[in-house]
């Protein structure tokens, strides 16, 4: 039975699609870095000290997270992987958006016209409730309804 959540919405847009989902703070750098450096055309997460997502394509998809984690690099490799076109469609944040993240995605946004979408505050459950393959869909008020 599908669940619907309610965040706060930091950049809108109506998307439906899969979910990709990490239950550890996601590191832009490790995560991003290799696929952005070889100019490839989709994200396979680099980052092996995150289990739930290593190995796996994260273009296009919902990425599911609690926060970004790493260094200052974190909102510019966000908006050059949203340059490239091979950025995930939405980050949905179980906790309050980190500023990194946040300035990535809103300099994608207007610089790069890109509409990715990322939303916050879904809370705990969110992210003990959805699973990876799961269908989302989000709506520009920031619902995201699971399953």
């Amino acid at each position: 039975m599908p669940k619907e959540f309610k965040g706060r919405v930091i950049a809108a847009h109506n998307w439906c699609g899969e979910a990709v989902v990490s239950h550890y703070g996601v590191n832009t750098l490790a995560t991003f870095q290799k696929s952005a450096l070889k100019k490839a055309k989709q994200v396979i997460v680099s980052d092996q000290n995150n289990p739930d997502i290593f190995g796996l394509n994260i273009t296009g998809k919902a990425l599911c997270l609690p926060q970004t984690i790493g260094s200052t690099t974190g909102g510019l490799v966000i908006q050059t992987i949203c340059s490239m076109k091979t950025n995930p469609a939405a980050f949905l944040f179980s906790n309050t958006i980190d500023s990194l993240a946040a300035s990535g995605i809103l300099l994608a946004k207007i610089w790069e016209d890109n509409d990715v979408i990322a939303i916050d505050k879904l809370g705990d459950e969110f992210l003990e409730t959805v699973k990876t393959g799961d269908k989302i869909e989000i709506k520009e008020d920031g619902s995201v309804i699971v399953g």
